[in-house]
């Protein structure tokens, strides 16, 4: 395994975050290894840059052209004649050290390593050797073998994945670059936003601890998600240390793979992470206050609603449904994760009584009947943000033939913007064909957490109210 001073090192050299302002907002960007041809990873990397809309200056290294993609080559970092902020390499493992001294002695703040064949085939020499260099000049690793990384507010997607990327305040920090790149279409296809894409990787300097706590000072964001394969040696103690700052800002979720002893292993031989005992990392993240989510779509799901929701204050939850199914799908799942469903006092009762066919039931789940129409829906969502009684509102729709959903998204849109200071969160669970997907799409452009199931929605509401419970606790 590794050496345990290879990453003391690190540690001491950046202190944990004192400054990675070139990392994710660099004045000038060199990718080492351009290319001319299209499906090379040079040439993708230069091209995302180049049409992300990145502001900064390009320089793309390679000796063997005098222009890529419009912009003049250079044969090497040190024949460009402006300073460098950050260097991509994506250049053979092999030159990586002496393109690796070639930026130090230039000036370079940050390398990031694009290069496989490292660490993670049992290469530590070669892993050892780029550390000693950018000791030597002060510079600083995100890598090696990762895809990039993007930071949506400076227009920089630096990555070999899709060119588009959909800005929002989400953060998402990976080990695992195919993975990365893959959720790179999903997200975008799920009106998912970022703010942050960090491919991590080996993590041979810049770890998870050190970007996550950058990431906690970001104002362009608002949740760190996190897929995590596993920790370097020696590094478990500063790990929890941070977290727990970091965790009093913002909230963070993470899935951690390798939760079998089979996965374990194959975390191990993927980054060369210890991926060590599952209970110990879950003991790890409740003492962090770091929410543990088991997909993929389960980690995105959480961050969808704490992106643009604002923390609960309390844990008194209404359901409000125009189908009793859902409403009791939501009931059910509401009790298995621990959400506080309220009995409403008959003040309240009565008040969703007047906005409701005759025959509607007025307890918890509020059920509106298939009959309900959006001014029914908007009328008792003014009734829920109104009432001193409920802290947290859950919206259910089933798809009926008298409403429309694409009309009740926008009806839902324009009163939850109309109560925005109230400081209560409201997700959505929608059920039905293409139509209800559209208005999920709609709901989920303008910041309202909209899913396909009540299950999906509660399960949301209930990360957001265990992450409050832990801020009270702290």
């Amino acid at each position: 395994m590794y050496p345990i001073d290879m990453y003391k090192g690190s540690a001491e050299a950046g202190e944990l975050a004192e400054n990675l302002k070139e990392l994710f907002s660099p004045e000038s960007v060199a990718v080492v290894g351009a290319s001319r041809h299209p499906g090379k990873i040079g040439y993708t990397i230069l091209r995302n840059i180049i049409e992300y809309g990145y502001k900064g200056k390009i320089y793309p290294i390679n000796p063997k052209a005098d222009e890529i993609l419009g912009l003049k080559a250079y044969p090497s970092v040190l024949d460009v004649p402006d300073k460098i902020d950050m260097a991509i390499i994506a250049v053979p493992v092999k030159i990586v050290p002496k393109v690796a001294e070639d930026c130090g002695k230039k000036g370079v703040k940050v390398l990031v390593v694009i290069t496989s064949g490292f660490g993670e085939v049992g290469n530590i020499e070669a892993e050892q050797e780029l550390i000693k260099i950018a000791r030597e000049y002060g510079m600083r690793i995100l890598g090696p073998n990762i895809f990039g990384l993007a930071y949506t507010p400076a227009r920089l997607n630096a990555t070999f994945g899709p060119k588009d990327i959909r800005e929002g305040n989400i953060a998402f920090i990976t080990q695992s670059g195919a993975l990365g790149i893959a959720l790179m279409g999903w997200t975008v296809m799920e009106e998912i936003g970022l703010s942050a894409l960090i491919s991590i990787g080996n993590m041979i300097d810049i770890d998870v601890i050190e970007v996550s706590k950058y990431l906690a000072d970001d104002p362009h964001t608002r949740v760190i998600t996190i897929y995590l394969e596993g920790l370097k040696p020696g590094t478990g103690k500063k790990f929890m240390e941070i977290m727990k700052e970091v965790t009093r800002k913002k909230p963070v979720i993470i899935i951690k793979a390798g939760r079998s002893r089979r996965g374990a292993a194959a975390a191990a031989s993927h980054t060369g992470s210890l991926a060590g005992m599952d209970h110990v990392y879950n003991a790890a993240f409740k003492q962090t206050g770091i929410l543990r989510a088991k997909t993929v779509e389960e980690m995105f799901d959480w961050a969808r609603a704490f992106a643009n929701q604002p923390v609960p204050k309390g844990e008194r939850t209404i359901i409000i449904t125009n189908g009793g199914g859902v409403g009791v799908l939501a009931t059910d799942a509401a009790e298995e994760y621990g959400v506080n469903l309220i009995t409403p006092s008959i003040e309240l009762k009565d008040r969703f009584h007047r906005i409701m066919p005759w025959f509607g039931s007025p307890k918890n789940p509020v059920d509106l009947t298939g009959q309900a129409g959006v001014e029914n829906y908007i009328k008792a969502l003014e009734v829920a943000f109104e009432s001193p009684e409920i802290d947290n509102i859950v919206v259910l729709y089933c798809r009926t033939a008298i409403l429309d959903p694409r009309e009740l998204a926008k009806g839902l849109v324009d009163t939850i913007k109309l109560y925005k200071g109230s400081g209560k969160p409201v997700v959505v669970g929608m059920v039905g064909g293409l139509d209800t997907f559209e208005a999920m799409k709609i709901l989920n452009k303008n910041g309202v957490p909209a899913y396909p199931s009540p299950e999906r929605a509660v399960s949301s509401l209930a990360a957001m109210i265990r992450y409050s419970r832990y801020l009270q606790k702290i």
